[in-house]
Order: C-alpha cells, then structure tokens, then sequence
C-alpha cells in the first residue's frame, strides 16, 4: 500500500501562484508513475499533468501547459505541482495519484491508470 498526502492548497488571486506538494510513503519503491487530477464542483475528476518516476518524462493537459509544471523528488518521495498565472477556471479541488503498476499502453491521463489516491487539496482562485 501507499499512502499519499497532499499539501500547499489555498486561495489565491488570478495571476497568483501556488505550490501543491504530494509526499508519499509506504511501499514507494513500486512507484512508475505520479500525477494531478482536479475535480470542480458537479463535475468529473480531470487529468492536470504526470509524471514518469525513472525517466522523468512529463504531460500536461492543454489548459495548464506552460503555467504549471510537475516535478518529482526521489529521495524525498515526493511530487510537486507548481501553478503560475492561475485563473478562477483552476479552481478545484487536486488530488495526487500514483501508480504501482509498470507502465504499458495508457497515457497516463485517465484516472483508472493509477491505483492509489490522496485526500485532495482545494484550490480557490478568485477574479
């Protein structure tokens, strides 16, 4: 199991930046990928961005590409999200997801792709 604790959430301007952080722990050496999800009010979780654990290889949604940026500590089991020039339309609620499984045929962009979960992070960006 892994566990998964997200951090970093608040409000914000828009314009304004924050730093989500997700540390995990447990059986990380399982770990092939982490990523960002979001889930707005009344609506379905959508992928933010990922990130290969050993090749350190990125993705991106097309609304958050060159404002966010994803980046992993391995000695500190930890994945970050920084988000620059936010917008109120980021505001949602962000979960961390990792994956314990080798990699294969996905893109790593649909939420079945990943098999563990943190609580989630709210977001606020206000006009």
């Amino acid at each position: 199991q892994v566990q998964l604790v997200e951090s970093g959430g608040g409000l914000v301007q828009a314009g304004g930046s924050l730093r989500l952080s997700c540390a995990a722990s447990g059986r990380t050496f399982t770990t092939y990928a982490m990523g960002w999800f979001r889930q707005a009010p009344g609506k379905e979780r959508d992928f933010v961005a990922a990130i290969n654990w050993s090749r350190s290889s990125t993705y991106y949604t097309d609304s958050v590409k060159g404002r966010f940026t994803i980046s992993r500590s391995i000695a500190k089991n930890t994945v970050y999200l920084q988000m620059n020039s936010l917008k109120p339309e980021d505001t949602a609620v962000y979960y961390c997801a990792s994956r314990g499984r080798p990699l294969s045929y996905g893109t790593l962009s649909n939420t079945w792709e990943y098999d563990y979960w943190g609580q989630g992070a709210q977001v606020t960006v206000s006009s």
